[in-house]
This record gives C-alpha cells, sequence and structure tokens, in this order.
C-alpha cells in the first residue's frame, strides 16, 4: 500500500495546512488527479497524487498542519508503472512540478486487504476516526481540533453528537490556529516591526484632476485603467528619482535594487497577500494596471502561485477601499518603503482663493529611516502628490 507524501511545495516552505479533501476512503484515484488542497504560508495549492489506485486511507483532517514528507493519503490496488511513492509524475504541484526520482521501481501490484483485514484496518483510516464528511465540516467551521474530542462510537469514531459535546460547553472565545496565509503575514509584520526603524510623512492632495484623467483615459477603450494603476505608475516613477527607497538592508549595506517589483496589497478570504508584478518600472500605464488587476483576480481566487507572492521591492496599500482616510502602514519587510492611498472624498478646499469642493485624498509613506533621511522621503512623496494633482502634465513627463 504507498503512500501518497506531501511534496516539497518549493520557496523554501516546508509544512503545509489541509484546507480541503477531495476523494474520500474507497475512491478509485487516477495519475495527476487532485485529491486535496493545501494552504501554505504563500497561496491555496492544489496537489495532484501521482499514481492511481484505490484511496485506503487519509492521513490528516482539514485544518491539520502536516511537514513536508509525511503522508497525505493511502492508496491500495495497483500503483502506476514505474512511479515510487516518494516521487511523482512531474505534476504533482501545478505550478511547479515534482522533484526528479533518483530511484525507480518496477510496477508491482499492491494487493487490497481482504474483507477481514480492512475491516480490521478501519480504525487507521484517520486519526481520530471520523467517517462522517458532515462531521469532519462541523468540526473545521467551528475551529475544533478532533484530536481533541472524546469519540463515543463504535471503534473509536467520534460521531456528530461528540462535537456538540464540545460545542456546547462554555468557551472563553472561538480559537482560530494562526497558520498558513495569516502566520506568514504575521511573521512578516512582526520582523518588519522589530527590525525596522521606521518613519512616517504624510500629505493631503487634490485628486479631482486624477478622476477626470481617469474618466478620459477610459473613455471608448477595452483596457480601462484604475486610480490605483494610475497612482503605481506615478510612484514607480517616484523610485527612478528616489532610488533609496527601492533599496533594502543586508546586514551592514544598503542594496540599492536596479529593477522594480511592486507589489500591493490585496485583501482575500484567506488574508492579506501582496501579489507582486514584476519589472513594474517597464510597462505603461495601462499594461501596469492591467497587471495589478488580474493579480488582484488571481489573489481572490485563491489561485496566486508563491513565486507570485514574493520578490517585491516596493508595495503600494490602497486601504481607501475600505472606506478610510488614512493609516500608519507597516513596511513589508525586506522593503524599504511603502506607499499608502486613502479613500477620495469631496472636502472643502482653496482653490485661487475661493474654497470650493475638491475631490482630496491622503497619500502616506512610510520609509526605513536607516536607507535614507526624511528628505529624501519627504521629496519623494510630494512628487507623487504633484502627479495626483497635475497628472495630464506627469503622463506627458513620464
Amino acid at each position: 500500500m504507498p503512500d501518497f507524501l506531501l511534496p516539497d511545495l518549493g520557496e523554501g516552505l516546508t509544512e503545509a495546512a489541509i484546507l480541503n479533501w477531495h476523494v474520500n476512503v474507497g475512491d478509485t484515484v487516477k495519475v495527476d488527479q487532485i485529491v486535496v488542497e493545501v494552504e501554505t504560508a504563500k497561496a491555496a495549492v492544489e496537489v495532484p497524487v501521482p499514481f492511481a489506485g484505490v484511496v485506503s486511507a487519509l492521513h490528516g483532517e482539514p485544518g491539520q498542519l502536516l511537514p513536508v514528507g509525511a503522508p497525505l493519503l493511502s492508496v491500495g490496488g495497483f500503483a502506476e508503472p514505474g512511479v515510487t511513492t516518494s516521487a511523482g509524475s512531474g505534476n504533482v504541484l501545478i505550478g511547479y512540478g515534482t522533484a526528479p526520482t533518483t530511484r525507480r521501481k518496477r510496477g508491482r501490484r499492491v494487493e487490497t486487504p481482504a474483507p477481514q483485514q480492512q475491516q480490521q484496518q478501519q480504525p487507521k483510516v484517520a486519526a481520530p476516526g471520523v467517517i462522517s464528511p458532515f462531521v469532519r465540516k462541523l468540526a473545521a467551521d467551528n475551529g475544533i481540533d478532533l484530536a481533541t474530542v472524546t469519540p463515543s462510537g463504535a471503534d473509536g469514531i467520534i460521531r456528530r453528537a461528540d462535537v456538540e459535546a464540545v460545542l456546547a460547553k462554555p468557551k472563553d472565545g472561538r480559537r482560530i490556529p494562526l497558520t498558513g496565509v495569516r502566520k506568514a503575514v504575521a511573521d512578516k509584520l512582526t520582523t518588519s516591526r522589530r527590525e525596522i526603524p521606521e518613519a512616517t510623512v504624510w500629505v493631503d492632495v487634490d485628486a479631482t484632476e486624477l478622476v477626470a484623467a481617469r474618466a478620459a483615459l477610459n473613455a471608448k477603450t477595452d483596457r480601462p485603467v484604475s486610480l490605483l494603476g494610475l497612482i503605481a505608475r506615478f510612484a514607480v516613477a517616484g523610485l527612478r528619482k528616489f532610488p533609496e527607497l527601492n533599496s533594502r538592508v543586508e546586514g551592514n549595506e544598503i542594496v540599492l535594487l536596479d529593477r522594480i517589483h511592486l507589489g500591493f496589497a490585496a485583501q482575500t478570504d484567506r488574508g492579506l497577500v501582496v501579489p507582486v508584478v514584476r519589472d513594474a518600472g517597464e510597462l505603461s500605464t495601462r499594461d501596469l494596471s492591467a497587471a495589478i488587476g488580474e493579480r488582484a483576480r488571481t489573489a481572490r481566487e485563491g489561485k496566486l502561485a508563491p513565486a507570485d507572492l514574493t520578490g517585491g521591492t516596493f508595495t503600494v496599500n490602497n486601504y481607501g477601499v475600505f472606506g478610510v482616510d488614512g493609516s500608519a502602514a507597516i513596511i513589508n519587510h525586506p522593503e524599504a518603503a511603502i506607499l499608502g492611498i486613502g479613500r477620495i472624498i469631496d472636502r472643502p478646499w482653496i482653490v485661487d482663493g475661493a474654497v470650493v469642493a475638491r475631490k482630496v485624498c491622503e497619500l502616506t509613506l512610510a520609509f526605513d529611516h536607516r536607507v535614507c533621511d526624511g528628505g529624501t522621503a519627504g521629496g519623494f512623496l510630494r512628487f507623487v502628490a504633484d502627479c495626483v494633482e497635475a497628472p495630464v502634465t506627469a503622463l506627458g513627463d513620464l
């Protein structure tokens, strides 16, 4: 009975949490059939099985964290010829492939246990023993670790009543495991606060002309430009003028980076992620806006590959979509700065000595004080603000 082991997920990842099983014990699976969805510190990934047969055991419940190399499921029946239990078909992890095997086995028949033996092995199908998918879902939806539930069914099977009994007990609040994407974000933010001497500058800007410019750019086109795309384009131009902010600190050195890989904060059902648009400095305004929109949609669908969430050199954060005016954002370690964008709202503004209603937005810049002083940070922020207030002139010069 071969075991399918959790494959090496790449990007330095060593563990993953089970999100959803796509098969049950007794199902027949084919080579490269998706059997489970797992969540790493980078993204949710669908994992296919590298051989065929009948699923005889699932080694884990939704929410359970497994290290790389731990058994995911066991398969009985016939294994595919020429495939080992530790190496895959070349497609075990979609988007990555599997490591090539250094040793191959001849195809061999794996004997299916006799009915009496199967009955004796039934308690080993899962630990703890849970037969009903409803019971698994009930526990997962309520953050209950099935290993802590006392079974009342025959052969140690956990029943619905057992989970409901745990729910009925008084609690001091619901506990949510800090795993996967949330843990990765928490670790990065903690590192940022611990290691980076952060300072913040901000400015209110008149975004009336920005809104008008976007409307003009989007007239009669099938490639619309978003407000975030426009401001991101101005930020990229600002980084060309103030390269200290497109850098990172390594030991006792400041590394000025030649290429601009622009990250942007995106809220998803699995938490905050920062997709990266590589070589943003080489893209036109429309191309940059389209790339941001495409990655945002992919992030919300939970289909970004880990490589799409790493390697950023500067981040923009449009927290205005949450209806707030300002925020002291935390720098996305190991980057040197993050630009924040508040909501655009009608406010009184003085124009040519008269108070008029204008569309006003607050921009903030949190920066690593080791890489530059306030003059550089203020110069960058003022450049972006000037572009927002006179976008047509700015775009003409870019």
